[in-house]
């Protein structure tokens, strides 16, 4: 592929502009639905959006840093884009999908790249049920909140948690408790890809908990359930040599 219709995107952060202005410049700007590739120019949050935004396109997204964080993003350089498009590695990778009903009754699914998160809302602690393809697990872990990552999205929120670094390729997620007090000793499970877990809120009134997919929140919770949405497709590119897979392994060493 040529990599002649690009689609440049970028934060609103002025280093981001002003590189955006100038591979416009340099190589033209294509409309996101009839572009071959998207590049997004910013931090990882921004990464995030633009995958959000073009997830309904199916096409590639290639980032480049132009901010903070850039675990999801490529080194920035003007000079041979279309070079590095060409020798790019390919992953493709499949978000969580969450199903959050609240005490009122009303639901909310929202799709998550990196993670689905429960956190509490107030000063308590919350207190969670939990349940693994309908099957009760936890029958009460007391904790600041609790965490379903993605391999891709294992070392954002997930690690700080201290959760597992999962491999870009396991066909798993991670359950990570944020600051657990009773099981004291529990440090999240591994689960595999086709599970099903089924989070409720115990005495939601006095404790209220809000569910995060990736930027879509969602208050007062009263039963969160996740699983992999296997029908949706992402594809990010790499610069050759440090695609996803090398970067989760340095993460470990590092």
């Amino acid at each position: 592929m040529a990599w002649d219709r690009i689609h440049f995107a970028a934060s609103d952060a002025a280093d981001a502009q002003a590189a955006r202005r100038d591979l416009v410049r340099r190589y033209g700007q294509t409309p996101p639905a009839d572009a071959d590739v998207i590049v997004a120019l910013g931090g990882d949050g921004f990464m995030l959006h633009t995958l959000h935004d073009t997830i309904h396109l199916k096409t590639p997204v290639y980032g480049m840093n132009r901010g903070t964080v850039g675990f999801l993003m490529n080194d920035y350089a003007e000079d041979g884009l279309r070079e590095r498009l060409e020798a790019a590695e390919h992953y493709v990778i499949h978000p969580l999908k969450m199903r959050a009903t609240t005490v009122h009754g009303l639901t909310t699914e929202s799709l998550a790249i990196n993670e689905v998160s429960l956190l509490r809302a107030t000063y308590q602690a919350s207190r969670l049920r939990i349940l693994v393809d309908g099957k009760e697990r936890l029958p009460m872990l007391i904790c600041d909140g609790i965490i379903v990552a993605t391999p891709a999205g294992s070392t954002a929120y997930n690690l700080s948690a201290h959760g597992p670094i999962l491999p870009i390729e396991a066909e798993m997620m991670a359950l990570t408790p944020v600051a657990a007090f009773r099981p004291r000793r529990w440090r999240g499970a591994l689960l595999p890809r086709s599970a099903h877990v089924t989070i409720e809120v115990l005495d939601p009134a006095k404790r209220p908990v809000l569910a995060v997919a990736d930027s879509t929140e969602v208050r007062q919770v009263a039963t969160v359930e996740v699983a992999f949405h296997n029908a949706v497709e992402i594809e990010l590119m790499f610069d050759n040599g440090h695609g996803l897979s090398e970067r989760l392994l340095r993460e470990q060493f590092s």
